[in-house]
């Protein structure tokens, strides 16, 4: 996950992007940061969804196949 630093200033950045506007290098920054949140948004939740096992109400496990394999890769 990103640092508290990092995120403060994203919405800092942000907040500025809404009132007064970002120089070209505060922008650029701005896209920097978001790309690194964005990154390591979709690399916590693809470990949270390699954790899932689907149920359905009569109990079955009805999980993907696919994320079967994945899941079976994790523990070999």
């Amino acid at each position: 996950m990103l640092s508290k630093d990092k995120i403060a200033r994203i919405n800092q950045l942000s907040k500025k992007s809404k009132t007064v506007g970002l120089s070209n290098i505060e922008s650029k920054e701005q896209q920097q940061l978001r790309e690194e949140y964005l990154k390591s948004f979709r690399k916590s939740m693809k470990k949270t969804l390699k954790n899932v096992k689907v149920v359905d109400p009569e109990g079955n496990d009805v999980t993907p196949n696919k994320l079967k394999q994945e899941q079976n890769k994790n523990f070999h």
